[in-house]
């Protein structure tokens, strides 16, 4: 039989089939290991230096400048003044903005070297703000840092009590006065928040009388027309330590015609100048001898149709209770008046009988409006200046009233 030799073509043919699926097999194993990647230490390596420069990449676009914000985010019973700076580091800020809860900026200054920013003014007391700050290092990259911060709420507040009152026609002796009602011990900081605009524009300068007082003129009378605009910005001003202002108020007044009334207490007249020009000379009388009247500028600060003097409230004691004055209009604190007199007889124009005031002659009631008391009443607003020369008696003090016209420039500015 011819079996053998079949049988042994057949094993053959099976052990080539065999040995070719073998190679496929390996084949196959190959093409994956080739396609999915290998885990020896060459195909990893090539891995790792492409994140490396990935992320080396990433980092050349940051910029390098650091930005520092003081107070630190989220802070709270800031102090007004000296705790809010910006900084910068390795690099320039070129852009800081602080603003409070409705918007408003808070003006302040970036150094020349771009490195630190400071406000410029105080902050309110009470308030939430909000910082923005952009700087750029030397490759011109940005960065830029944002935060927020409150206030502190005082325990201890003081506020002004001022003069003119806002919206009012005054005359051109008048000065913004103010009055604390707490003493000022940082001058400095409280007189830095108020601004004062004029137009047309004037310098205006301030001067303390003591420590709860602040008055603002120019160097001359006002000129007539001008327009006046204070901004008192004393919400968070430390006035003295550990007392702060609670006042945020604009005030504006206007400078009405020139009017100045130069009283002459040994002819015993006034006249009276309108814009520079004698409108009536009026017959007077000044204080008597002992009783002499104030020499120099004065103010009206006052105007009353009708008042009391009462020698007792000014040093006087009982000697006169007049209880209807007509027209009278205050000079100064101490107690100066020039008003209607309607029980000085013959003195007007002839001799000095007064405690010190300035006597027109007047109807009692000041039915007679032609009266001299009663015309100059009518004729005369707060403001306006009235200056008296030739008594025997000093010139009165600069802060005798609203009367700081008698003290030279240079030492108003001091």
């Amino acid at each position: 039989m011819n079996v053998g030799p079949i049988s042994g073509a057949s094993v053959d043919a099976r052990r080539r089939g065999g040995r070719k699926l073998a190679a496929l097999a390996l084949g196959v194993m190959l093409a994956v290991t080739a396609c999915g990647g290998g885990t020896g230490p060459d195909s990893g390596s090539g891995s790792d230096d492409g994140k490396a420069k990935d992320a080396t990449a990433a980092r050349s676009k940051q910029s390098e400048a650091v930005i520092g914000i003081a107070p630190e985010d989220g802070a709270e019973s800031v102090k007004t003044s000296g705790a809010l700076k910006v900084d910068a580091a390795k690099g320039k800020l070129t852009e800081v903005v602080v603003k409070d809860p409705d918007g408003e900026r808070i003006d302040g200054e970036i150094s020349g070297d771009g490195a630190h920013w400071t406000p410029s003014t105080h902050l309110a007391a009470s308030t939430k703000y909000t910082v923005h700050a952009v700087a750029k290092d030397s490759a011109g990259r940005t960065a830029a840092e944002d935060s927020s911060f409150t206030t502190l709420t005082p325990k201890n507040t003081f506020v002004g009590t001022f003069t003119p009152e806002d919206g009012s026609k005054v005359g051109v002796g008048m000065p913004f006065s103010l009055r604390f009602t707490r003493g000022i011990t940082h001058p400095e900081d409280v007189e830095k928040a108020i601004r004062i605009t004029t137009e047309p524009a004037v310098e205006v300068e301030g001067h303390w009388f003591g420590n709860d007082r602040l008055d603002f003129r120019p160097e001359k009378y006002w000129k007539p027309g001008t327009k006046v605009t204070v901004d008192l910005n004393l919400d968070g001003v430390e006035g003295r330590p550990g007392v702060y202002g609670e006042q945020a108020k604009t005030v504006s007044f206007t400078i009405g015609r020139s009017q100045v009334s130069v009283v002459d207490a040994k002819k015993h007249t006034m006249k009276v100048e309108r814009d520079g020009k004698v409108i009536k000379t009026i017959p007077i009388t000044a204080g008597a001898p002992g009783t002499e009247t104030w020499n120099g500028r004065m103010v009206i600060s006052e105007r009353l149709a009708v008042t009391r003097m009462n020698g007792e409230t000014v040093g006087f004691g009982g000697e006169y209770d007049i209880k209807d004055v007509p027209h009278a209009m205050r000079l100064s604190t101490s107690g100066t008046f020039i008003h209607g007199n309607y029980w000085g007889g013959g003195a007007f124009g002839n001799y000095n009988a007064s405690h010190g005031c300035i006597g027109l002659r007047d109807t009692r009631g000041g039915w007679d409006k032609k009266a001299p008391g009663s015309w100059f009443f009518e004729n005369s607003m707060i403001g306006d200046v009235v200056v008296v020369k030739n008594s025997n008696d000093a010139t009165i003090a600069p802060d005798n009233g609203l009367n700081g016209w008698n003290m030279s420039w240079e030492k108003w500015k001091a």
